[in-house]
């Protein structure tokens, strides 16, 4: 494979570290201006669609939630080509009803972060994508129906809240957030759908449950050892799941409006963009202010 380019991206969470089926893989070193990206992609094909790869957390499982470089993952993927990204990653259940292996495909987030860089803007450009509806419709559409043709019991949308981590909840937090209508508790997807956003790209996420924080009186406390047995049943089926998606999903993404974000949100005068910050965010910027 000499090309390295993909049109489409798959980001692999906890237990997820390689992706079983693509065909041809290769990995390609991407330089960013943010830094190393987790791991370097591994591009490749999945029934003839190019697919890049990528590790969230490292294929050792070497980075924690807030140690990720949310912004060179994101970038080196929009260098290569990649305009839509399926995320898969390990939550809590924070409903009665959410059950352990089961599978969300959340539609909303609520923000508990609080020391992560979540915008490629600053520096000399100011830039406020919408973000109302966060995760896009057309990729969930796809997410949802992949996980149900593989058997899994799939809830068709939910409130995925991202906190800092590393870290579980207090028993306190845990019950703060169940009065808040939260489905489910993570550490890593609301980073990466706010970077896709900025860099048009479309974003959505197989939320895989592995238990039910720590709020549920009858279940075990939060174990590593319960989250491990968990991730392993969970990561078979998101590698089927996300092949099947990538297959199903059209080569046109009209139906979006996630490919025109930045359309509307720079504020910058383009005039006022320096060549250093149009050379920075290249990828990104590109078309909004070449030719200026």
């Amino acid at each position: 494979m000499s090309d390295p380019r993909a049109s489409m991206g798959i980001i692999g969470g906890s237990g997820l570290y390689a992706l079983a089926g693509l065909d041809d893989p290769r990995e390609v070193s991407v330089a960013t201006p943010f830094g190393s990206p987790s791991e370097p992609p591994i591009v490749g094909t999945i029934g003839g669609r190019r697919v890049a790869f990528l590790a969230r957390h490292g294929r050792d499982h070497r980075l924690l939630p807030s140690e990720i470089n949310y912004r060179a993952n994101l970038y080196a993927l929009k260098a290569l080509g990649v305009e839509r990204v399926f995320s898969a990653s390990a939550v809590g259940s924070m409903r009665e009803d959410v059950h352990p292996r089961d599978v969300v495909v959340p539609d909303q987030f609520i923000d508990r972060t609080s020391s992560r860089a979540s915008t490629f803007f600053g520096d000399g450009v100011a830039a406020h994508v919408s973000f109302a509806d966060p995760l896009c419709p057309e990729l969930r559409s796809m997410l949802i129906a992949a996980a149900m043709r593989e058997g899994a019991s799939v809830h068709r949308d939910g409130t995925y809240l991202c906190m800092e981590g590393p870290a579980f909840s207090t028993r306190a937090e845990s019950r703060l957030y169940r009065s808040w209508g939260v489905d489910v508790i993570g550490m890593t997807n609301l980073t990466e759908a706010k970077l896709a956003r900025e860099a048009e790209i479309c974003y959505a996420t197989l939320a895989l449950v592995t238990d039910y924080d720590c709020w549920h009186e009858e279940e075990e406390d939060v174990s590593v050892d319960a989250l491990i047995a968990n991730l392993k049943a969970n990561a078979a089926l998101a590698a089927r799941a996300l092949r099947r998606a990538v297959l199903a999903t059209p080569t046109d993404r009209a139906r979006c409006a996630c490919g025109d974000a930045l359309g509307s949100s720079i504020l910058t005068p383009r005039a006022d963009i320096s060549p250093e910050t149009r050379i920075r965010l290249g990828p990104i910027l590109g078309r909004y202010v070449e030719g200026e």
